[in-house]
């Protein structure tokens, strides 16, 4: 249910107070007992609000100390690329995992501009960090480094986040998040014998160094984008970095490039007060959610589309995007999604490896399978969480990876490995070269596509359940469900788990020739997701909807 104030501005009673968060991060401490309480990491890392003990110094330091020992075990003994976005939680987490990582002796690289440092960038700096000099990735041997990201992503100003990365530089797999998670809350209870050298001390140590993280990324980029048919062509670029991680970036990539970008709203406020409320009531900085980005699309039909041809943007860590076109607002991420496959597989990338298929999610839109059938690509589809992508991206199996809560990633020109996480900066400047290089924006092609493979309609639906309710889930069957058919078409296929990999989705997918629904348990609330689409129409979407209700409460009954 959409919220009344979804689509107004912040008022001042939607605010963070910023002192109350930061000063709670310190003051409370969490019970191991109370399992809200707990380190959990869902499919990016650990997540949680200091004002409900759930992301507090004592959770970060458990999380630090546990990282140190892992990489220690795994025999990483290369540096450790340190990122952080700009919610109010971040700086001081940051600040706690350095006390901690350089009491265990680790080598961490922070930004040299002292600024902050978006997911993607992270992950491309392990990889080039770690990569051979023949140009293959390395996965053994000295020097390896790894990563932390500190950022809740789009998640409200109350939230902090802090998340591994390994060797690979994407997400860490769940048996190694599990690992970590063990050990931080064997050491949550008894957290202040935990090691740890005093900041002042520590960022003046040895063990800490200046990266030029926003130059690194900035001056590979090349490799990833077409940047002469973008400059070319003139394409006027509007980028919204919603007081984001990757505000410092776009003006050295306008520079460097010799682009015509233009930053829309370069202000970082840990509040968020310039946002416009999202669909839940509450802040978030979702790119591609048409709620909380309608305070932009409103300023941009007032006027501003004057100075751009389309406009992108991203979340607070920049691991999502959000595309937004003239006459047409927000685009739906699967859309895009469907308009990038045909573009980058349809000749676009010569380089990439023969065969290489699309990856996606499966709770993103059918509306990718037919635009993939119609070019012959292949379609490898895994359950939610980027972290699926990681291992098939590097083999080549896939040259890109994308979900419907607006995450993607592809591989550079060349066909080697770019980024293991998502990264929202390059699907944005992607928006750009395929304007540049079709004269059409991606809002145009999507149009193109309905028309050659149909309309498709797609929800999002968050159903409060229970801690309890939520374990079952990952125990569900297809013979849980009893309905054979679903708005009226026979159930086609009763997923429980991602037919591209055979790895357990932790829920289920029921599936109809036109017609689908998956439900899934959230990994950081106390929530079950609906994803729900239709070929048909609007009205058959809200009927799949209601009963996809019934069958879930049925199964897990």
């Amino acid at each position: 249910m959409v919220a009344k104030n979804a689509g107004l501005p912040a008022t001042p009673a939607d605010l963070i107070n910023v002192d109350e968060v930061i000063s709670k991060y310190y003051d409370l401490v969490p019970d191991p007992s109370v399992p809200e309480q707990r380190v959990v990491f869902g499919t990016s890392g650990h997540r949680g609000s200091s004002l409900k003990t759930s992301f507090n110094e004592a959770h970060i330091v458990a999380i630090s100390q546990a990282i140190a020992e892992y990489r220690k075990k795994a025999g990483v003994t290369g540096p450790l690329y340190l990122g952080a976005d700009t919610h109010a939680l971040s700086a001081p987490a940051k600040k706690t995992a350095i006390e901690v990582l350089v009491a265990n002796g680790v080598h961490v690289r922070i930004d040299s501009r002292d600024d902050f440092v978006p997911t993607p960038v992270v992950s491309q700096a392990i990889l080039t960090h770690n990569r051979a000099a023949d140009g293959t990735q390395r996965f053994t041997g000295d020097g390896l480094a790894d990563g932390i990201v500190v950022t809740p992503s789009h998640n409200p100003p109350t939230d902090g986040g802090f998340k591994y990365d390994p060797v690979t530089g994407g997400p860490a797999p769940a048996d190694v998040t599990n690992a970590i998670a063990a050990r931080a809350n064997e050491l949550l209870g008894d957290y202040k014998n935990v090691k740890r050298v005093p900041y002042e001390e520590a960022i003046k140590s040895e063990f800490v160094e200046g990266f030029d993280f926003r130059d690194h990324y900035v001056s590979d980029l090349g490799n990833v984008i077409d940047f002469d048919a973008i400059r070319s062509s003139g394409v006027r670029l509007g980028i919204d970095p919603l007081g984001g991680a990757s505000v410092n970036y776009w003006p050295l990539i306008n520079e460097k490039y010799d682009l015509n970008i233009g930053v829309v709203r370069p202000e970082v406020d840990p509040t968020w007060r310039f946002m416009t409320i999202d669909h839940d009531g509450k802040i978030r900085m979702d790119p591609s959610s048409p709620y909380a980005m309608k305070g932009l699309v409103d300023e941009l039909n007032a006027g501003a589309w004057s100075k751009y041809d389309l406009v992108g943007g991203t979340d607070p860590d920049a691991d999502r995007h959000g595309i937004v076109c003239p006459d047409w607002g927000v685009m739906n991420p699967n859309h895009y999604i469907a308009v990038c496959v045909e573009y980058l597989f349809g000749g676009n990338r010569p380089g990439w490896p023969k065969g290489a298929a699309v990856g996606k999610t499966l709770v993103s839109s059918s509306l990718i399978d037919r635009v993939a059938a119609s070019i012959n690509a292949k379609v490898i589809e895994v359950p939610v969480g980027f972290k699926w992508f990681v291992d098939p991206l590097f083999s080549g199996e896939v040259a890109f990876g994308g979900e419907e809560s607006s995450g993607m990633s592809f591989l550079r020109k060349d066909g080697r490995i770019w980024t293991t996480d998502k990264d929202g900066l390059i699907p944005d400047l992607l928006a750009a070269e395929i304007t540049a290089k079709t004269g059409k924006n991606p809002a145009q092609l999507h149009q193109s596509q309905v028309e050659r493979f149909g309309e498709s309609w797609y929800k999002r639906v968050d159903t409060p359940t229970t801690f309890e309710q939520k374990q079952k889930f990952a125990k569900l069957t297809g013979d849980d469900v009893t309905a054979t058919q679903l708005a009226g078409e026979d159930i086609t296929a009763k997923l429980t788990e991602a037919p591209g990999n055979h790895a357990k989705i932790g829920g289920l997918k029921v599936t109809t020739k036109d017609n689908w629904f998956a439900a899934r348990p959230s990994g950081t609330e106390n929530i079950y997701k609906v994803y729900a689409e239709s070929f048909e129409s609007p009205e058959a979407l809200d009927k799949v909807l209601k009963e996809a209700e019934e069958v879930v409460d049925k199964a897990l009954a």
